[in-house]
């Protein structure tokens, strides 16, 4: 089935049905990404502005604009918002969800129904999580790390009942992307012939299944601890906190690949796609993906060096961390590879690519540095540990989503946005980016400790440099908002395959995608990036491709 510009004009996915029953009952896997995209897209406007007030407070040694204990809760709802609200379901809710059937050949996810329940049970984790601010204090950082945690109130209840429920959501998702990578590909769509997004969201849905049910049962032991006051983690109890560590981080190091897994994907199809050649190494980065899961399990004690645990475990932890880099250089070099070997067009999703290259490859170096014993007992809980974390949760997950935002924006909303400020957009929030936390790495080297309210003179400087790179950062990503937004309404029309991409949901569905995705089911005859078979497409740059090469006539 060829998709001409004609088909452009038919019916979507949008218009449809456009009553708000439609969108609150829909099955449809590309309405319940939208959804996710607003409820995430607020969870970050508001864990983005409790960072803002963080960053203000931190000018001046003593207190600027609050006091030490609503600092405390300050920085740990913006940890727990951006963290458990955004970061882990933003790329595979909300990407995961529109992209990921388009791009198999599939008419939907695999179980359309869990798919909304899914929807609706991490509304209402997020919604118990935050009632915590009406009850009590929420203290104690993201990781609410006890006996600290279970001694400051009953805000820790509903968190850890918010987080419980949030787990459910992550699971569901994850076993739905399972079973519609297995028994939904199109006709012809092999392994290897998979775009490399799905890889990366197939990897990260194993993980969320087999991690998720722990993070699970240790805030549901917290929860018991506190309520029940059943000795578990809280020594005054005859707990042990150390085994909270255990639990906590045998989750939460495997949660970093959930953020970063979806990220590597978005960049492999954006590295492909804009330079217009195949992803080198193709196989090479397919299984990286598949790696670095299995190895994310392997590597928790590395958060623990100072915990007292044996030295032979610290040691054994600090070898799987410097194996867990090999992969993940195998795609940086491939992606390096792939643009050395294309013709590199810099529209404003690849700048976010060339930027991802930059800042991960700072955050991965850094993670290396910190796994070497002898350098992490003086790097320990200083602000490195902070700027090691940002580069590779901002630096790697959120400049990886808006590259893929920029880039699957037309097939979502079927309009163009301002590519001049589109670009100096992505400028914006990569000065301001690097700005705000690269000052962070040598005040940590110098031993400032994070988390504290007050600090030495000393390091005011690095402070008011990263609080003014965090003014230029929230200008450029609220220059993204406006943007996006107004082309809702005075955006040009997007054509077919404005990219001139390879893959299904722009080679075989109209722009915004048909209701059930495909008028009839591709059938697959090549790679994902296979462009030397396409040449005849790309005869002067920007050209819209509107023709098939997946479908034999």
């Amino acid at each position: 089935m060829e998709m001409t510009e004609a088909d452009t004009g038919s019916v979507n996915y949008l218009n449809h049905d456009r009553s708000i029953k439609s969108w609150l009952l829909t099955l449809d896997h590309k309405r319940i990404g939208i959804m996710y995209l607003i409820a995430v897209s607020l969870a970050f406007l508001a864990g983005g502005i409790l960072a803002m007030l963080v960053r203000v407070e931190l000018m001046a040694p003593g207190e600027t604009i609050m006091s030490a204990d609503a600092y405390n809760q300050t920085f740990t709802l913006h940890a727990v918002l951006m963290i458990f609200a955004f970061i882990i379901p933003a790329v595979p809710a909300v990407m995961g969800n529109f992209v990921l059937p388009l791009q198999l050949g599939a008419k939907d996810v695999a179980f359309p129904k869990l798919n909304l329940a899914s929807f609706y049970i991490y509304l209402i984790g997020v919604a118990v999580a935050m009632s915590a601010l009406i009850v009590g204090r929420v203290d104690g950082g993201w990781t609410f790390y006890t006996p600290y945690s279970t001694s400051i109130g009953n805000g820790i209840l509903f968190v850890s009942a918010g987080v419980f429920i949030m787990g459910f959501s992550s699971i569901l998702t994850g076993l739905n992307f399972i079973v519609t990578v297995h028994k939904m590909r199109a006709p012809g769509l092999t392994w290897n012939r998979l775009p490399l997004f799905v890889w990366s969201i197939y990897s990260t849905a194993i993980v969320q299944v087999l991690a998720t049910p722990v993070i699970g049962i240790t805030v549901l032991l917290l929860f018991l601890e506190k309520t029940l006051q059943i000795g578990i983690f809280d020594p005054a109890l005859g707990g042990d906190p150390v085994l909270f560590q255990h639990f906590f981080w045998f989750y939460s190091h495997p949660a970093v690949y959930i953020m970063i897994l979806p990220a590597f994907g978005i960049i492999s199809d954006l590295m492909g796609t804009f330079s217009r050649h195949q992803v080198s190494g193709y196989k090479f980065v397919a299984l990286s993906s598949v790696a670095i899961a299995f190895l994310g399990f392997l590597v928790w004690g590395h958060h623990m060096f100072v915990s007292g645990q044996s030295a032979v475990s610290s040691i054994v932890f600090s070898l799987i961390t410097y194996l867990i880099g090999i992969p993940t250089g195998v795609k940086v070099i491939n992606w390096v590879s792939t643009m050395y070997k294309g013709s590199v067009q810099f529209k404003t999703p690849m700048l976010y690519a060339i930027a991802f290259l930059f800042t991960f490859s700072i955050g991965g170096f850094t993670g290396i540095l910190l796994g070497v014993l002898a350098i992490d007992i003086h790097l320990h809980d200083t602000y490195f540990v902070v700027a090691h974390f940002h580069y590779v949760m901002m630096g790697g997950n959120v400049i990886a989503a808006l590259g893929g935002l920029h880039y699957w924006w037309p097939k979502m909303t079927g309009k163009m946005y301002n590519e001049v400020l589109g670009k100096i957009a992505a400028g914006l929030v990569f000065v301001g980016f690097n700005i705000t936390f690269f000052p962070q790495f040598i005040m940590g080297a110098k031993g400032m400790p994070r988390r504290y309210y007050d600090y030495l003179p000393e390091f005011q400087g690095y402070h008011l440099l990263s609080t003014y790179g965090s003014w230029i950062l929230g200008a450029g990503l609220f220059l993204i908002a406006f943007y996006l937004l107004a082309s809702l309404f005075k955006g040009k029309k997007a054509g077919l395959n404005p990219w001139g991409s390879l893959t299904l949901e722009w080679t075989h569905t109209t722009t915004p995608p048909h209701p059930h995705n495909f008028i009839e089911t591709p059938i697959v005859t090549r790679g994902a990036y296979d462009f030397h078979l396409a040449k005849h497409l790309f005869e002067k740059e920007g050209s819209e491709m509107s023709e098939v090469v997946t479908s034999p006539k």
